[in-house]
């Protein structure tokens, strides 16, 4: 007799714009079978689900609604937006304090009906967060993963494209370390097809510039950004739920990479339905170790005015 089916259920904690964006964004790929809208505000979290159940005869193949932390229980991701968002002039770390607290009562929350289930956060400051939720959780490290700089690579990827007038899924470029200031560009293993991209030093400096500050411009002009860290969480997801072992620059527990170790940081992952199966030992040069190395000390000095 076949074992009875189980579908995959998602739950995206938090009704704001990354998190709407990035429910809406699985529904239409039709990541999941089942898909749970969570939000302090419960009637924002209805709202949301009635909208998107409205364009079911277009979309099909996915129960949404909004719900309590109790469907949590058959999670297999739970996808954590929840917090206070950028404002204009804000730091990601400047979100700290807001966060943290709104953080250990979310976390408390889900692992009273779920200890099995993935933990991809994608609230700011996304690195200490993470960090918190796994000490918090008690969760597997291999299952508490922060959005990372997947997103800054897109970026990274995206501007050098524009620069190069390559379509940017033909760049292999990468952002490592925080999800913030202190990120760095790996330019060292930056390619098109193996050739090195032949970038002087001031296109160097301008296209890591606009990516690094690439989330301040877009808050200061719409207020919030949405529609690109949906798409990463969404490659996430995907990797995730088809076992597919694809390697993103999500943020994991780092334990000796590159000297260091004991904070979450992006860096190359493996991702599978395991979580994050291993990270990839990129070979930095000096300097790109240093500053990996300095931005760890930056997360680090943060993590330690926290009660965890």
């Amino acid at each position: 007799m076949a074992p009875p089916f189980k579908p995959n259920r998602v739950v995206v904690i938090g009704t704001g714009a990354v998190g709407t964006t990035t429910a809406y964004t699985l529904l239409l790929r039709r990541r999941m079978q089942e898909l749970v809208l969570i939000d302090v505000n419960h009637q924002k979290a209805l709202g949301e689900a009635l909208d998107m159940n409205h364009g079911m005869p277009f979309v099909g193949g996915v129960k949404l609604w909004a719900g309590t932390y109790e469907d949590c229980r058959d999670a297999d991701i739970i996808i954590v937006t929840a917090g206070a968002s950028q404002k204009p002039g804000e730091t990601r770390i400047d979100l700290l304090r807001k966060n943290i607290s709104i953080f250990k009562d979310i976390i408390q929350k889900i692992t009273k009906y779920n200890q099995h289930a993935i933990l991809l956060i994608a609230t700011n400051p996304v690195d200490i967060l993470a960090y918190a939720t796994l000490k918090i959780s008690g969760f597997d490290r291999r299952r508490v993963i922060g959005s990372g700089t997947v997103l800054d690579s897109a970026r990274f990827r995206y501007l050098i494209g524009l620069h190069k007038e390559i379509d940017p899924r033909s760049i292999h470029g990468q952002i490592i370390g925080e999800h913030g200031d202190s990120e760095l560009p790996v330019w060292s293993l930056a390619n098109v097809a193996g050739i090195d991209l032949g970038f002087d030093d001031a296109e160097r400096k301008e296209i890591f510039e606009d990516t690094k500050n690439a989330a301040y411009e877009i808050i200061d002009a719409k207020g919030s950004t949405s529609y690109a860290i949906a798409l990463a969480l969404d490659r996430i997801v995907v990797s995730i739920l088809n076992n597919e072992g694809s390697v993103l620059n999500v943020s994991t527990l780092l334990n000796n990479y590159n000297g260091v170790s004991d904070v979450f940081l992006g860096a190359p992952c493996v991702v599978d339905r395991s979580g994050v199966r291993e990270v990839l030992d990129l070979p930095l040069s000096e300097d790109e170790k240093t500053l990996f190395q300095q931005s760890a000390e930056k997360l680090k000095s943060e993590i330690s005015k926290l009660e965890l």
